[in-house]
């Protein structure tokens, strides 16, 4: 038996289209395996499904992080400076003036040196005190040392200070530095633009301002009121890339679903390919060898079935009953159960029932079933293996159209489910290729690896492919 399968083997790495989709499954296979180990399901859907609040430290809709190797000027990484930890360029003094209150001041500093401004900036607070809310003034300082006040403001629980939405800062950035440069700003200058600008003509013109490159601060003066009050302070300078993947408008980690959606692809695709070939051909045999009443039943059923729209009825069941992705599974396998690979089976299964060797069974006394199974499957088994192979990529694809359709699991973080909020969302409209080019490329590769092995297996169960 091992002697075979060395054969086998042997046999099949001679055809380099083998070799290549063998390398393509086997690489689907391990990056599966990656992420089963490292992110639970139940992890991976929580984060998929939480909401843009638990990403709020991520940019959104940030491309891969290595584009930076292809373009010509730098994209922003984002910069997360935090007053509670022990990070470079983070300075914090509490002086006591009174019995019950306190002056405050935090530094937060950070180098920046990108080619184009981030994409937004915020700052979050982490506050405690028990009646007065702490009283604080927020000043940006450029790396000419141009100090300007963004904001006073009383700091409530778990506030957040969102700079880049801030409109009234907004005006009186652009009127400030159009009075310094002496022209008109001939456009809504925003505030993560004004506060990194380099402060000359070149700003007047959208298509010419250009990043002043250098170290930043935040200063945040303030009053603690209370013996217990503490402030401490979060600036997220949000970039334009993120990650191997980038992110998506509700700022998720598009790894997430690229990662997850391996293993739910390859589980799809194989288990429907393999299920519904294996009954079908059991559905044949047992067809074609009984014959009279089971037969015509058999092969009714099964015109039946061949003529009932496959699509419209999934997407109806999927529609009216919003079924997790294994349910819709099962429903996948049980309409393809009676599809035309029986009328195939059943002929080559009527040829077999009439070889010496079946005759010989059923003269020792072999039972129907044993002649079924024994007899006839094994002897058609070895040539559909390269149609199971062939139909792995059809199930995917399907898997991926129906999420892409809204008709998926609404939970499973899948391909299909990705290219579906990419669509919602217009991500080629606004230029965002990479949220809709990532999970094609992954569902391209997964057929193509299918494929150039199906074509080898082909060859080597199909003599007459070989001289082609």
């Amino acid at each position: 038996m091992m002697q075979r399968i060395k054969g086998f083997l042997g046999e099949i790495l001679t055809y380099k289209s083998a070799l290549v989709g063998l390398i393509i499954i086997f690489s689907l296979v391990a990056l599966s395996i990656y992420t089963i180990a490292t992110i639970p399901y139940e992890k991976a859907t929580k984060l998929w499904n939480a909401g843009e609040t638990i990403w709020l430290e991520n940019p959104r809709n940030a491309m891969p992080k290595w584009v930076n190797l292809f373009l010509s000027k730098k994209l922003p990484e984002t910069i997360i400076i935090n007053s509670e930890k022990d990070q470079r360029g983070v300075t914090k003094i509490v002086i006591p003036v009174t019995e019950r209150i306190s002056r405050i001041r935090i530094e937060l500093s950070f180098k920046y040196e990108y080619d184009d401004f981030p994409s937004e900036i915020n700052l979050f607070f982490n506050v405690r005190y028990n009646k007065t809310p702490p009283h604080i003034a927020i000043y940006w300082v450029k790396p000419n040392g141009e100090k300007f006040k963004l904001k006073e403001l009383y700091v409530k629980r778990s506030g957040a200070y969102y700079i880049s939405i801030d409109e009234e800062l907004s005006k009186e950035l652009h009127t400030y530095l159009s009075e310094k440069v002496g022209k008109e700003i001939e456009y809504a200058i925003s505030p993560e633009i004004a506060l990194f600008a380099v402060e000359d003509e070149t700003i007047v013109h959208r298509d010419t301002v250009k990043p002043l490159k250098g170290r930043y601060k935040v200063i945040i003066d303030g009053i603690l009121f209370g013996n217990n009050s503490n402030l401490d302070v979060k600036l997220v300078v949000y970039g334009k890339v993120y990650g191997i993947a980038g992110t998506d408008h509700l700022r998720r980690d598009l790894s997430i679903a690229l990662l997850w959606g391996t293993p739910i692809a390859l589980s799809f695709g194989v288990i429907a390919s393999v299920v519904t070939a294996l009954l079908q051909m059991v559905i044949a045999a047992i067809s074609a060898w009984y014959g009279s009443v089971t037969d015509f039943f058999i092969q009714r059923l099964t015109e039946i079935f061949m003529v009932l729209p496959f699509l419209p009825i999934l997407m109806m069941i999927s529609y009216f009953y919003k079924i997790n992705i294994w349910v819709l599974l099962l429903v996948v396998i049980a309409l393809s159960i009676f599809g035309a690979g029986i009328k195939n089976y059943r002929a080559m299964f009527l040829q077999i029932k009439e070889f010496p060797y079946v005759e010989a069974a059923r003269a020792y006394g072999a039972s129907n079933l044993r002649i079924v199974f024994r007899y006839l499957i094994p002897k058609v088994l070895p040539t559909i293996i390269p149609s199971i192979v062939y139909s792995v990529p059809s199930f995917v694809f399907l898997e991926a159209a129906l999420a892409l359709l809204g008709l998926g699991d609404p939970l499973a973080p899948t391909w299909g489910k990705v290219l579906d909020d990419a669509l919602e969302n217009g991500a080629l409209y606004k230029g965002y290729y990479y949220w809709v080019l990532e999970p094609s490329f992954l569902l391209v590769l997964t057929a193509f690896g299918f494929a150039m092995l199906g074509f080898a297996l082909d060859k080597i169960f199909n003599p007459r492919l070989r001289e082609m």
